[in-house]
């Protein structure tokens, strides 16, 4: 009866094919290119067509495998979707921080991060005094430590032995990673060949406690640094291959090593694409230690700890900030990874609070308890969309890899500049977009909250790179971190922090739709200085306009009408204005003609909005 219906209900839907798909598209468009209009170029370096078809999955190698099967695309563990939930806790006093831990290991968090800044609390009794009363074998503890590591990796596996705890069911981490260091700083603790001799002893301490992984590859510096999500899967695994060849040439067997290894990685705000990272990443790591020929294949799963980026967050307008780790933790739990830590939203600019710190839980809590995300293993497998980009991304990283590779690995490509090229040349893409709002930050380069003040809450050392603690010299240049908001703050914090915050006024006048459409934009688009923004209705002329802005003692007059009325109405307005400076709101056919009576400032949607309200900065802001 069943298959009698099915057959009566899809004889309603006939079969269409992809021509005709493509057949209806095109007579749509009316001319237009499709590759132009519809397919999408991503930074990643691959097309994204606009629909996808059953067909388009029929290349894929893959998809016979089974969630826990090699190569692993679809995750890890064959029966369930659990990630550990992490809370990282900077460790200043030994005592509070285990305090604290076993507070909010009461509040649904199942993994600790310990960040030891200090090399100095490195020591047996502090180790112990930190872990005390944390015994529970279903929780992950984790340290993170500015060198020192070996000497951390001592104490701890110490203390371990002291509580009499079960080498095979201790859970962690310890995130020694001089590779990562030498990315950012240059160099790493001490020198590159000796760092990689101490990789090696700490792995060799560790290497009785299968789920303790004490090497770190930290390819969420990447993320960090504006690097495309192609770019960080890519150079991630060139820094786990560097380990794997290192250490096995050092001695090492491949399963000892590649069981060592923890990638940690950031999660960007492009929801599909990071799902697709984290399922291509699983299925390159498994291939790249197949070819050590370990033995058996549970080694050559790839284990990751993801983080929320950095790179699009915000001071201004933090609350956003939630927006963007909540669905940076959707993609990076759905994508299969194996721990997880959301940064609570005002950790760029101060220390964080309970409350921050509790919506950071939350936001996990949620997709485990209520979404149920973790009751479902792979819950993208199947979509021909994120399939095709799975397989886009990891041809788009193997590429990459395997140029990384001809040149020596990793660190002799850290060497000859070739990866600090590759990645500043893609940052500053993304600063221009941003600069430019092809890519967006609400709150900072779009839609601001002008009334908005910051500074007086805000911990300066938060927003200063903390020193390197490898000292001073470099190996190599090192990648650049930064945020795509920060020119951005810079502007609104220089206008804070003026003796006058400088006035917008809006001179609305002529046709009623443009005039009010461009002071919208105009508004936004001043905005993002911080500047004071006075909107009006209208004007009946000119002079009207012109009397009210020197009354309201404007210190930037923005003509805002329709472009057949610019041509004699911004003349006019700038005779009457005199030294005020005058923009013109849009891009007129007359603005070289306005430009040869010295009209010269403009704003439309091609505008380089942070190079001109820089411009605007050094005219009227008053130190």
């Amino acid at each position: 009866m069943a298959d009698k219906t099915n057959q009566l209900l899809f004889s309603d839907f006939p079969k269409v094919s992809t021509q005709e798909w493509m057949d209806k598209i095109t007579a749509d468009l009316k001319g237009a290119d499709f590759e132009k209009k519809l397919v999408w170029r991503t930074n990643e370096g691959f097309n994204v067509q606009p629909f996808y078809r059953s067909e388009d999955l029929e290349s894929l190698t893959y998809l016979e495998s089974q969630p826990g099967e090699f190569p692993y695309v679809r995750g890890n563990n064959a029966k369930s979707n659990k990630w550990f939930v992490r809370q990282d806790i900077v460790v200043k006093d030994v005592k509070a921080a285990n305090e604290k831990a076993l507070t909010v290991l009461t509040k649904g968090v199942d993994s600790i991060g310990f960040v030891i800044e200090d090399k100095a609390l490195i020591s047996e009794a502090n180790i112990e005094a930190l872990l005390k009363n944390i015994i529970s074998d279903d929780v992950e503890i984790n340290f993170n430590a500015c060198c020192g590591n070996k000497e951390l990796v001592d104490a701890v596996v110490a203390v371990l032995n002291k509580m009499n705890r079960t080498h095979a069911e201790v859970k962690g981490s310890i995130n020694f990673d001089p590779i990562g260091d030498l990315t950012i700083n240059g160099k790493a603790c001490c020198e590159t060949e000796k760092a990689l001799d101490k990789v090696k002893e700490v792995a060799e301490v560790a290497k009785n406690f299968p789920q303790f992984k004490t090497v770190g590859v930290n390819a969420r510096h990447f993320n960090n640094a504006g690097a495309s999500i192609v770019q960080e899967l890519a150079f991630g695994l060139a820094m786990g291959n560097e380990y794997l060849t290192q250490l096995t040439e050092r001695g090492m067997a491949i399963n000892d090593v590649a069981a060592n290894i923890k990638f940690n990685l950031g999660v960007s705000g492009n929801y599909f694409m990071e799902i697709a990272k984290l399922r291509a990443g699983r299925m390159l790591w498994a291939k790249i230690v197949e070819a050590y020929k370990p033995t058996g294949v549970e080694v050559c799963k790839m284990h990751v700890h993801s983080e929320t980026s950095d790179w699009n967050k915000t001071i201004f307008d933090p609350n956003v900030n939630m927006l963007r780790t909540q669905t940076e933790a959707m993609s990076a739990t759905l994508g299969g990874t194996q721990s997880l830590t959301v940064q609570p939203y005002d950790t760029l600019y101060k220390e964080s609070d309970d409350i921050s710190e509790r919506i950071a839980r939350n936001q996990q809590l949620l997709l485990k308890e209520e979404s149920h995300f973790e009751k479902i293993v792979d819950p993208s497998a199947g979509s021909y969309y994120i399939e095709n980009l799975t397989n886009s991304m990891a041809e788009e990283a193997w590429a990459l890899f395997v140029e990384v590779e001809d040149k020596g690995g990793f660190i002799a490509a850290m060497k000859e500049g070739f990866i600090q090229g590759l990645v500043k040349e893609t940052a500053e893409k993304r600063r221009k977009a941003v600069a430019t709002r092809r890519e967006n930050l609400l709150g900072t380069n779009q839609f601001p909250n002008t009334g908005e003040i910051i500074s007086d809450v805000i911990d300066a050392k938060k927003l200063v790179k903390s020193a390197c603690c490898c000292g001073e010299g470099k190996e190599v240049e090192p990648i650049n971190l930064f945020r795509g908001a920060q020119d951005f703050e810079e502007l609104r914090l220089a206008t804070e922090n003026a003796t006058k915050r400088p006035k917008v006024f809006m001179l609305t006048y002529g046709n009623l739709a443009m005039r009010l459409a461009r002071s919208q934009f105009s508004g936004n688009f001043f905005g993002c200085a911080g500047y004071e923004i006075q909107d009006n209705l209208g004007f009946e002329t000119i002079e009207a306009g012109v009397e009210a802005a020197k009354a309201a003692n404007a210190d930037i007059v923005v003509l805002c009408s329709a472009d057949d009325e610019y041509a004699e109405a911004a003349p006019k307005a700038k005779e009457l204005l005199g030294d005020t400076p005058l923009v013109i709101a849009g891009a007129p056919a007359c603005a070289d003609e306005l430009k040869a009576k010295g009209i010269t400032n403009f704003v439309n949607v091609r505008s380089n909005v942070l190079e001109t309200l820089q411009g605007f900065n050094e005219m009227v802001l008053e130190k």
